[in-house]
């Protein structure tokens, strides 16, 4: 403990003149317990201060009894000090020696102490100094609670103000940057404000409206934190992934609910984010080239529009490889009206979608017809001619075309031959669902596949026809020539005039740029080579000059395909047969012994409408 301090010592002889009329003893003022004593008087207040004297004398007393009993348990102990205290005494006189030598170091003590007074003086004035900071207290304390109030701001959402603050600090940095607790201040504010700068960027990844946009884009532009260019680009990659997450929600169990979802939420939410995008940024002339070291910033928006456009027409063609069933027509009616709603925007992409939708509708109807085949294939496998059904097709009376627009009446004859009648059921089918989605391009991909396909059927006939050859009767040869007639001359012609529904000569001649007249030129175009398919039947099929084909109003065909098999008696509405066109007019109508019962599959309705 240091000594007493001589402005303590100058109060305490003022205090206690009566007591020390000089100045306290040598002893008092080298006491360490003294000024500690000392120092702890002067913290006492008034009412302990005068119970202080009472205190000193209970003390005193204890202090006397605790002597007394010390030195009736301890007298061996004082007697040995007595012997310790001779010792002692011889000790103290190498001490006094020890003494001498230290008081002839003195002059460099006083030295010393003149140096404390000056560094005293040196710490009095850094004590007015924190006088002064006190006083100032209230504005010092408004600065250190600067990076406080900036986050307290930024987690309530209160920008304005926390940009103030974030102004404020700026300017401060700039004036003050050399002092230490500037920088801590300007440090922290710098983290508040990366916090302020995440909590904008998420609400721009929120399903935020316009006016939220246009604020949140504010008060990017006035944090300084991008340049224009990048702000776009953060801006389009914020709304890019609260788009991502909207997609990502959509079920994808089944691919037409998922598909349409998506085109429903990217029309919707896309022409929002473009709408915003083209409000809050000015493109003034996206034709005009920067110049040099500049970026291109309507390019940016180009760029981001092609690449959503093309992450859509992804996700649809997968989804259209999964398969979306028979909905094509309405899945590409979506699809359509989407590019038509961006074309406002300037990203028309209808032009992408006929390819796809033209390809997929391909893929399914080779798949149908290839199914057919297959079936056809079966049901050869299991056909006698024996067994045929007695005359279903024959009993029918043949009546009079139907004069409804659009409508074709499928033979009727086919029903004696149950394995043509299941085949062209299937085909029709397949015409079927193509009708719901049939571009002009398909044409020659159709017809070439459906060729294939009869090839294949021919094919399989004569493999039939050399299994049963050697077992042929008379009968069963007749009913083999009339099998191969029906096919020949009802099936094959029937499915030409379906393609000349799907595919009218006057569009496919419009779309190529060249006369009517001229489509024979064109190889499998809207027309299968009867000649190509019936080759291997030519022994088989009996030679007859083929009269001109008969004038068909393709124009008036091209809404309906009907195929109504019913075994009931037609009714005035209903035409269940049509006259063969061709040869097939002179031909006799199947024998009345065919007792071979319909299957089941000869009892549906198709329609190409």
């Amino acid at each position: 403990m240091a000594a007493v301090d001589v402005e303590d010592e100058s109060i305490l002889a003022s205090i206690f003149k009566d007591s020390f009329p000089g100045s306290f003893p040598d002893t008092w003022r080298s006491n360490p317990d003294f000024t500690a004593y000392l120092s702890e008087l002067s913290s006492f207040g008034l009412e302990k201060l005068s119970r202080e004297p009472e205190r000193l004398a209970e003390e005193r007393a204890h202090i006397l009894q605790q002597t007394r009993e010390l030195a009736f348990s301890n007298y061996r102990t004082f007697i040995r000090t007595a012997d310790c205290t001779e010792r002692s005494h011889r000790d103290f006189s190498r001490v006094e020696a020890s003494v001498s030598r230290l008081l002839d170091k003195l002059p460099g003590f006083t030295e010393r102490c003149r140096g404390f007074m000056k560094e005293a003086e040196e710490i009095g004035a850094s004590r007015r100094m924190n006088s002064l900071t006190l006083n100032r207290h209230t504005e010092i304390l408004e600065i250190l609670e600067i990076p406080q109030l900036m986050d307290t701001c930024v987690r309530n959402g209160y920008y304005e103000e926390a940009l103030e603050l974030a102004a404020y600090v700026k300017r401060l940095e700039k004036k003050h940057a050399s002092l230490p607790v500037i920088q801590g201040i300007v440090r922290e504010v710098r983290q508040s404000t990366q916090l302020m700068l995440n909590q904008l960027l998420q609400q721009l990844r929120s399903n935020s409206q316009l006016p939220v946009c246009l604020r949140v884009i504010g008060y990017l532009r006035r944090m300084d934190v991008f340049t224009e260019a990048e702000l776009r680009v953060k801006f389009l990659q914020a709304r890019s992934t609260w788009l991502r997450s909207i997609l990502a929600a959509v079920p994808d169990d089944d691919p037409y609910f998922h598909i349409t979802k998506t085109i429903e939420a990217c029309r919707v939410h896309l022409f929002d984010i473009i709408t915003q995008y083209r409000a809050i940024f000015s493109d003034e002339d996206p034709l005009m080239t920067p110049s040099s070291g500049q970026v291109n910033e309507a390019a940016i928006f180009h760029g981001w529009v092609v690449q959503k456009v093309a992450e859509f027409l992804e996700m649809l063609e997968r989804d259209l490889q999964r398969g979306v069933g028979g909905r094509l027509d309405s899945l590409l009616g979506q699809c359509m009206y989407f590019g038509l709603s961006f074309s406002r925007v300037g990203a028309d992409f209808r032009g992408q979608l006929a390819p796809m939708f033209q390809a997929v509708a391909a893929d399914t109807f080779r798949r149908a017809v290839q199914e057919a085949v297959d079936k056809f294939q079966e049901d050869m496998n299991l056909y006698t001619l024996i067994a045929l059904p007695s005359v279903l097709g024959g009993t029918i009376p043949p009546v009079a075309p139907s004069t409804q627009p659009g409508t074709l009446q499928p033979p009727m004859s086919l029903l004696d031959f149950q394995p043509l009648a299941c085949f062209l059921n299937n085909i029709l089918s397949a015409f079927n669902d193509l009708r719901l989605c049939c571009p002009v391009g398909l044409a020659q991909d159709v017809t070439r596949c459906l060729e294939d396909a009869l090839k294949m059927v021919t094919r399989q006939v004569m493999v039939f026809h050399r299994a049963e050859e050697s077992a042929f009767s008379s009968r069963e040869k007749e009913l083999f020539v009339q099998f191969c007639c029906a096919y020949a001359e009802d099936l094959l012609p029937f499915l030409n005039r379906c393609l000349q529904v799907l595919f009218p000569p006057a569009q496919l001649a419009l779309t190529l740029g060249v006369p009517a007249a001229h489509l024979h030129r064109y190889n499998s175009l809207g027309c299968i080579d009867l000649a190509a398919v019936l080759e291997p039947l030519g022994f088989v099929l009996p030679q007859r000059e083929a009269p001109p084909a008969p004038e068909v109003d393709i124009d008036a065909e091209l809404s309906r395909l009907t195929f109504d098999s019913q075994l009931k008696e037609p009714t005035p509405d209903q035409n269940p047969a049509s006259p063969r066109s061709g040869p097939t007019d002179s031909e006799p109508q199947s024998g009345p012994e065919l007792t071979e019962p319909m299957s089941e599959e000869q009892d549906d309705e198709f329609s190409l409408e």
